[in-house]
């Protein structure tokens, strides 16, 4: 793999795990101050304009690589996200969840071997 194609899915990886905290943040807000606040318009416009970079970015990557190639990397936002909720919304992570994320990395691991 080349190195515009590595950073081309590491951005679209960060862009949707970036735009999926920001959502969830300014949802959060909605629910105690509404939702025609200035914060949570500004923060709902963000998140879906880094969804749509992440959406465009992926389109143009399915162009050049196989879905059975790129779908592991997308895999990869599930473990992001986890681990980004505990440390930045203070979510808590149970044993569960810690498994199932331990076992999506594995599996990811399994696929890109092949």
């Amino acid at each position: 793999m080349s190195f515009p194609a590595f950073f081309f899915i590491v951005v679209s990886l960060v862009t949707f795990v970036a735009a999926q905290l920001i959502l969830k943040r300014a949802m959060e807000f909605s629910a105690t101050s509404g939702m025609s606040n200035r914060y949570f318009i500004s923060r709902v416009v963000i998140g879906v304009f880094l969804m749509t970079i992440s959406f465009f970015l992926t389109l143009g990557l399915l162009q050049r690589f196989d879905l059975s190639y790129l779908y592991p990397f997308q895999g990869l936002s599930v473990i992001f996200i986890t681990v980004l909720a505990a440390a930045v919304l203070k979510e808590r992570i149970g044993a569960r969840l810690a498994i199932g994320a331990l076992l999506i990395t594995a599996g990811i691991v399994l696929v890109s071997m092949s």
